[in-house]
């Protein structure tokens, strides 16, 4: 038996130290250095917990001999969840699930095991089976294929998977497991390193795929070391406001597919419903014609998505105009007023500017500087904007109204949905051909400006 063996962790990011000491110097905490154990035994391959059938040792291959044969993904009958991870899941993936609590993430996978039509194991650490049962009722299931394990050993869980021999397996979550080689207690930084670690081998030794769900900080991070994310294939990010029933699912790393692609769901009590037009919910309803809204037509990966901006620009009260934006870059946003400072001729540096994203959804696309632009001046000159007006250009910093990508398949979204005219750049390549939607070709600031509010 070897001799056991000790070292000292941050708790935050997961530096190692050979001593204690007061401030971490990678992260610059104080007071989160803790001492672990690091190894309690002689380790072991997690096949020696169970009898499962042993594979010929791996050997290594020339280039031409590797098969590149592309595996079938599992299908999880979630359009959303299948967008995001590029199709499926992919045999021997390991996939980590991570969101603030009562986001829904436990209720995300709950529902995808309930309707999947292969078995799967769902692991809980966190609630009995009793608890799961009642949250189960109110989702309607498909399937009778969801077999529910209350157990945080994983030892125990692999001796379970070998009489089951599940197709898919559900870790709820990777924070409160613990292995018998390690002596520290659940959550702890060598812990879910450890535990990760032997359900990556199990699962590329075998072929299954398994989702992880993880815990986050009060920074937005996923708790534990950041090796964590390193490891696994995929990381899902479920996020959204706990106020508002609608949640964003957004690959933050995929090496089976695209980065740039969402799922949206709305939280009902039957569970999380599939949304297959957002531009629907995130658009207002509304019956008259308001000041300082603008409506605008971005891209979340291969998805077009028309958006409703607000603004509402005041008098500041105070001497320090303030600059607040909600979905949307606040320094992108000040390079914009000072555009329409400089370029435009609009005198907005002793104005308050407060910018909103309605839906809770954050965007990044510079294609919708105009939509901002165009809210910020109906809000400042108190005249609503036409409902059924749309924008999609990037404004630069010399006032000129610049093109953007894929400008057709946003002009396609907004003639679907049913608005009159869309205003884009001059420099965009268009070839569509007779469109219901009117395209306004603009060059400057100056263009929009006089059109909308003469």
């Amino acid at each position: 038996m070897a001799k056991t063996k000790t070292t000292f962790f941050c708790q935050n990011c997961g530096t190692s130290f050979a001593k204690w000491q007061g401030q971490c110097t990678s992260c610059k905490e104080w007071n989160t250095i803790a001492e672990e154990v690091i190894q309690k035994e002689d380790k072991k391959d997690w096949k020696n917990t169970t009898s499962l059938s042993q594979k010929r040792l791996p050997k290594p291959l020339k280039v031409s001999e590797i098969d590149t044969t592309v595996d079938t993904r599992y299908n999880t009958d979630n359009k959303e969840l299948n967008r995001v991870l590029g199709g499926g899941l992919v045999p021997g993936s390991l996939t980590l699930l991570g969101g603030e609590p009562g986001i829904g993430k436990s209720t995300l996978l709950l529902q995808i095991s309930l309707q999947l039509p292969y078995k799967t194991l769902y692991v809980s650490g966190e609630e009995s089976q009793k608890q799961i049962k009642m949250r189960a009722e109110r989702i309607p299931s498909q399937t009778d294929n969801c077999l529910i394990l209350t157990e945080t050993k994983t030892q125990n869980i692999f001796k379970q998977i070998e009489a089951t021999n599940p197709d898919i397996v559900i870790i709820d979550s990777i924070q409160t497991l613990h292995s018998d080689y390690i002596e520290s207690s659940a959550g702890t930084i060598s812990q879910i390193r450890e535990c990760t670690t032997e359900l990556i081998q199990f699962a590329k030794e075998t072929a299954t795929p398994v989702i992880l769900i993880g815990h986050i900080t009060k920074d937005g991070n996923i708790a534990g070391p950041k090796i964590l994310e390193h490891m696994v294939d995929t990381v899902l990010q479920f996020e959204g406001d706990r106020n508002h029933v609608y949640r964003i699912l957004r690959a933050l790393k995929n090496r089976f597919g695209s980065t740039s692609e969402i799922g949206i769901y709305e939280m009902l009590g039957t569970g999380l419903r599939e949304v297959n037009n957002p531009s629907e919910i995130l658009i207002s309803k509304k019956d008259e014609e308001l000041s300082g809204t603008a409506i605008a037509g971005t891209l979340e990966g291969m998805r077009p998505l028309m958006i409703e901006i607000q603004a509402l620009v005041s008098t500041a009260v105070y001497g320090t105009p303030q600059r607040s934006a909600t979905g949307y870059n606040v320094k992108r946003l000040n390079m914009l007023l000072a555009v329409l400072e400089k370029r435009a001729g609009f005198r907005l540096g002793a104005k308050d500017v407060f910018l909103n994203i309605t839906g809770g959804i954050s965007i990044d696309d510079p294609a919708i500087d105009l939509a901002v632009v165009a809210a910020i001046l109906s809000s400042n000159e108190d005249i609503s904007i036409p409902n059924d007006y749309c924008f999609a250009a990037e404004v630069g910093l010399a006032g000129e109204i610049r093109p953007v990508n894929r400008i057709e398949q946003r002009i396609q979204e907004a003639e679907k949905l049913g608005f009159s005219a869309i205003f884009v750049s001059k420099y965009n390549k268009i070839s569509l051909k007779n469109t219901a939607i009117k395209v306004h070709l603009v060059a400057k600031i100056e263009d929009v400006a006089s059109y909308l509010f003469g």
